[in-house]
């Protein structure tokens, strides 16, 4: 009844920059500054993620050379000590690596962002192999949908369900993402389903309506 969910194979990028566990720290550093990214994910064997290298994996190696009491560093952040020791992807990735399918649902990929405080997800495909990456610009991309494109799929996957033309009279507009539905209907009580629906529509930044039960004086509603 409702139109398909947009998942992360629609918006992830398929060039993706990643190494193995043997590369070294200096060639790390240097391909998130050639690619201007600040992670990345790190493969074995055909493309299996084992690991996720980050700039914050990277900066206690610079922490550490400035301090001169190593031990109270070692006390407080054990795990920071380790890292700027570290000399390889491997030996400083964060592991195992949090991942996200092609086939998940942009809502589900936010949410795995949003629980692990994380900007960047390498995304597998059924094999468990790198299949691109998808950040939360990626994420993001669904609100440059158009106006008539998500006017069109309301009518046409909700409205016209909820309220049919022969028993109900309902327009709908949008505006930068703002979804209006104006008119006079025969249940008054479909309103807070229609809200959910219409805000499951992806590229919907909000929904109002002005509707009004068929036979009465019309009244904004929301």
């Amino acid at each position: 009844m409702y139109g398909t969910p947009r998942t992360v194979s629609d918006v992830m990028t398929q060039t993706v920059a990643a190494v193995g566990p043997r590369a070294p720290f200096k060639e790390i550093v240097q391909l998130m500054q050639d690619w201007q990214i600040s992670a990345l994910p790190v493969i074995e064997g055909e493309g299996r993620v084992v690991g996720v290298v980050s700039e914050a994996d990277l900066l206690p190696k610079e922490e550490l050379r400035d301090d001169p009491d190593v031990s109270c560093l070692q006390v407080r952040r054990p795990v920071d000590v380790a890292k700027a020791g570290a000399l390889t992807a491997g030996e400083l990735m964060t592991s195992p690596a949090v991942t996200v399918r092609a086939s998940a649902t942009l809502a589900e990929a936010a949410r795995i962002m949003a629980r692990q405080g994380i900007k960047r997800l390498p995304v597998v495909d059924d094999a468990g192999l790198l299949a691109g990456i998808v950040s939360r610009t990626d994420l993001l991309k669904i609100f440059l949908r158009g106006d008539a494109e998500i006017a069109e799929e309301v009518r046409r996957e909700i409205a016209s369900h909820l309220f049919p033309p022969s028993s109900s009279a309902v327009q709908v507009k949008v505006e930068d993402g703002v979804v209006t539905l104006t008119g006079r209907i025969h249940d008054t009580a479909l309103v807070p389903t229609t809200a959910r629906l219409v805000r499951s529509v992806e590229g919907v930044v909000d929904v109002e309506f002005d509707l009004a039960h068929e036979g009465g004086p019309q009244g904004r509603e929301g």
